[in-house]
């Protein structure tokens, strides 16, 4: 086959596979057909075949495939958000806030379809978030030596939390722009760990008393 078809393959994928995430979001995994995620790409349902085996292909790539984009990126952030484990954290933030605000679909998905999965595509998904979450205890810990890891990981989770809640807001047209929407969960986020940093050790509550927000403005 020649290279020139290689794009066209993978966009309409990926089209596939957000159709999938939307659909599956609005009316859960068994409320869906092959017929209907065909259609929202303009394709027949049979044709969906040439690209995945069936739905629980579709799901297992959507849960599988975020979970390594987010540890992937996540790595990546880290290491070259800055040259302190403060601008380390900013760059995870920042990374999951464009996670929530840009893929919604995909956490209302795996909070209600993971168990749908095959075990091992279940335990594959499970390990990936570890490694995230561990990802994020490590930089967490470099910003509050004095935070316990037991409050760390505690406190990454309540983060995710925060973060991941995006599908549960109000309609859009009542919630702030993107950019101020990013910048508000940004400061949710950096206050939620100063919190804990509040008791576990000033030193780290005073590490981060500097810019507050993905665009680097002061408080």
């Amino acid at each position: 086959m020649s290279s020139t078809h290689a794009p066209a393959a993978t966009s309409r994928r990926e089209q596939i596979l957000k159709e999938a995430a939307r659909l599956f979001a609005e009316r859960g995994f068994h409320g869906v057909g092959v017929d209907e995620i065909g259609a929202a790409v303009g394709i027949s349902g049979p044709g969906l075949y040439r690209h995945f085996a069936g739905k629980d292909a579709m799901l297992a790539e959507l849960l599988v495939g975020i979970s390594e984009r987010l540890l992937e990126g996540g790595r990546i952030r880290a290491a070259s958000g800055g040259d302190t484990p403060v601008a380390a954290l900013d760059a995870l933030i920042e990374g999951h806030i464009d996670f929530a605000l840009d893929d919604r679909p995909l956490i209302t998905v795996h909070d209600r379809e993971l168990d749908r999965l095959r075990e091992a595509d279940r335990k594959r998904v499970r390990r990936l978030q570890r490694e995230y979450v561990e990802l994020w205890v490590q930089v967490v810990r470099e910003v509050y030596p004095a935070y316990t890891e037991a409050d760390a990981r505690a406190s990454v989770h309540a983060v995710f939390g925060l973060l991941n809640s995006t599908p549960h807001l109000s309609r859009p047209g009542a919630l702030p722009g993107r950019t101020e929407m990013s910048a508000l969960l940004h400061r949710l986020a950096r206050g939620a760990f100063a919190a804990v940093g509040a008791d576990g050790g000033r030193g780290g509550a005073d590490a981060l008393s500097g810019p507050s927000d993905p665009s680097g403005q002061p408080h």
